[in-house]
């Protein structure tokens, strides 16, 4: 009795382990939001953020600076331009006059 007891508890037991989804780790992150906040042509003011970005695939030009995560903001009001530079993107803010 005992043993058939045991035994019954122990396939419940593995059936039940065994019959779960897998649900990977069980925690998500945020989303951070990474684009292209501002475009070629448009008008920022200055602290606009222009590109939010993982690494530094577009480079910080005239008139912009770049945060400890790569987001690349206008130090400057003026228009944004997009150029390529050596092979890499590189944004500028280039001054309008009022």
């Amino acid at each position: 009795m005992y043993k058939v007891l045991t035994e019954t508890i122990f396939f419940v037991i593995i059936l039940n382990i065994m019959g779960r989804k897998k649900q990977g780790n069980g925690r998500d992150s945020n989303p951070k939001y990474l684009a292209t906040k501002v475009y070629g042509g448009q008008t920022v003011s200055s602290g606009s953020i222009i590109v939010r970005q993982k690494g530094s695939r577009i480079k910080p030009g005239s008139g912009v600076g770049i945060g400890r995560d790569y987001t690349i903001y206008s130090l400057i009001d003026g228009m944004v331009e997009f150029v390529e530079r050596k092979g890499s993107k590189v944004v500028n803010v280039i001054p309008v006059p009022k």
